[in-house]
């Protein structure tokens, strides 16, 4: 007998071909799937049965791969096995799922064992659920800054306890410790940043290093702008100092002057709304005071009342009126720039002569500014009844930092501190006289390029230095990102999308580069060992 027609030899090479056919059919659909999840589109159409015109996107794109590629034409679609076409919802979201999962992982090993923050905001998706979303920023083995998109979880209630809950499974599920946790970033919402039972309280009574940066002019726009009856008593306060000074002759009358004025919210992705906020908070400085005293003292409970309270004692600080009035300046400076960079039609040439004009004002401040910018301080101070500290005094370390900044100074003090000084006198000296670190432009372009020259290994202690001052975050427009995002992916049309495909679909939306360096063995790996399969590779 034949050795080549034995029924054995017959079947295994069956077997083999089928395993072929297998690969090729679920390779084609991966493939699909990353155009759709890269471009934020939906999978599923209204109509999806054969004699459809649109039949949605998942299979009018694997319909034009077939129509395009011989070898995927003659193992998908019609000529698939009927009970192993790869098509369906559900293998849709099993490969979705392996596609978020592996991209996660990457995350996860990018940020290995070092110190990250993690910045919170919630928000409600186009069904009207309660969404909270988690980015972590941390730097990676390179000396770069990243700030990572980790998932959306939906909250039954925002309350900071069930907030937390969410976090303590979120950190589970991945093998996090807090003990990590060098900072956290929250709107000024209370039930995240409260004193007494917010979120941020919680996270600190397991981790007292995770300290908290707070957006101050953003919470304090949120309190005072939460209703219309708040900014009427802004309106009207305001427009009793114009009268009051008119009178004194602290302002000039005439057409166009002294028009109404609001405090209104920055865009994150537009710096010249930056200024227009800051100018208007410093003109209506006094007005917004008031308002926020009204707040806090209101006999009538509040939510917002310790919220106003604290915002009350932080503004009424010559720290915040100093970086006030320095971000004011610093923004005017480059407002112009920031206003032609964002016209259409913008030449280069232009473009640059206006950047060189930029960098000179900036230094000429930074040479000869500091006087005049004090004395602007010590003028707005005055004026607002607020002390200004003497420069001329000695400053302890109890009164300088607080409780907490003191806590990790002591921390960092453990760090074998006579060590600790011996490195830093030997890391002065050789940055002096290294060429290479001579055109830096900050403490992040320091971090890389120390991680360049193999020279965090040389000063370990510098560089963990370095890398806390960076993980600490100072606004939160990566997690508010992922609401335009979510808006994007789970949008009218899309309104019943379950919380897990939406999670999935956004990671991988959000995290792109991640997912590009993704290979699709890895995610057909993943695919295979999710569940038992009919086919097999």
């Amino acid at each position: 007998m034949n050795e080549k027609q034995h029924i054995r030899n017959i079947i295994d090479q069956n077997v083999h071909q089928s395993r072929i056919d297998y690969r090729v059919q679920l390779e084609a659909s991966v493939d699909c799937i990353r155009f759709l999840l890269r471009q934020g589109l939906a999978f599923r159409g209204h109509d999806e049965s054969e004699n459809s015109s649109n039949q949605g996107n998942f299979l009018q794109v694997l319909q034009f791969l077939v129509d395009h590629n011989d070898e995927v034409r003659a193992v998908a679609l019609k000529n698939a096995p009927e009970n192993l076409r790869l098509t369906s919802p559900r293998i849709q979201k099993y490969i979705v799922n392996a596609a978020a999962v592996e991209t996660t992982n990457v995350i996860m090993r990018n940020m290995s064992d070092a110190f990250f923050s993690i910045l919170v905001d919630e928000s409600r998706d186009v069904s009207v659920k309660e969404q909270m979303a988690v980015t972590f920023r941390y730097v990676d083995k390179n000396g770069c800054v990243i700030e990572s998109f980790i998932g959306i979880e939906h909250v039954a209630s925002t309350t900071a306890i069930s907030l937390k809950k969410v976090i303590d499974a979120l950190f589970s599920k991945h093998g996090l410790s807090f003990s990590r946790i060098r900072g956290q970033g929250y709107d000024g919402a209370s039930n995240m940043s409260g004193e007494l039972n917010g979120l941020k309280t919680l996270i600190l009574k397991d981790n007292s290093s995770a300290f908290y940066v707070f957006a101050s002019i953003g919470s304090v726009v949120n309190i005072v702008g939460a209703s219309s009856k708040h900014r009427d008593i802004l309106r009207e306060k305001q427009a009793l100092k114009v009268i009051e000074a008119l009178k004194v002759g602290e302002l000039t009358s005439g057409h166009g002057l002294n028009q109404e004025t609001e405090i209104k919210h920055s865009c994150d992705t537009r710096w010249s709304s930056h200024y227009g906020t800051l100018l208007n908070f410093t003109v209506m400085f006094s007005s917004i005071i008031d308002v926020l005293d009204e707040i806090a003292f209101d006999k009538v409970s509040s939510d917002q009342k310790h919220e106003a309270f604290i915002s009350l004692k932080l503004l009424q600080s010559f720290d915040f009126i100093y970086s006030l009035h320095l971000m004011r300046i610093i923004l005017g400076i480059t407002h112009e720039l920031s206003q032609a960079l964002q016209k259409d039609g913008q030449d280069i040439v232009n473009a640059m002569d206006l950047v060189k004009v930029c960098k000179r004002k900036l230094q000429t401040f930074r040479e000869s500014g500091w006087l005049s910018l004090f004395e602007q301080v010590v003028l707005f101070c005055g004026k607002e009844n607020i002390s200004v500290p003497n420069m001329d005094d000695q400053y302890e370390l109890d009164n300088r930092f607080s409780e907490a900044t003191t806590e990790l100074l002591l921390c960092l003090a453990s760090l074998k501190l006579l060590l600790l000084e011996c490195q830093l006198e030997t890391y002065i000296d050789d940055m002096r006289s290294n060429n290479k670190f001579q055109e830096l432009q900050g403490i992040a372009d320091l971090a890389k390029k120390l991680v360049e020259t193999r020279k965090h290994k040389t000063y370990p202690y510098v560089y963990l230095l370095i890398t806390l001052a960076l993980v600490l975050p100072v606004a939160t427009p990566s997690v508010e990102r992922a609401f335009s995002a979510m808006n994007i992916i789970k949008n009218r049309i899309r309104n019943r999308m379950g919380d897990q495909w939406m999670n999935d679909c956004l990671i991988v939306y959000l995290e792109k580069d991640i997912f590009n360096s993704i290979d699709n063995e890895s995610i057909i790996q993943r695919f295979q060992n999710m569940a038992p399969r009919r086919g097999q590779l």
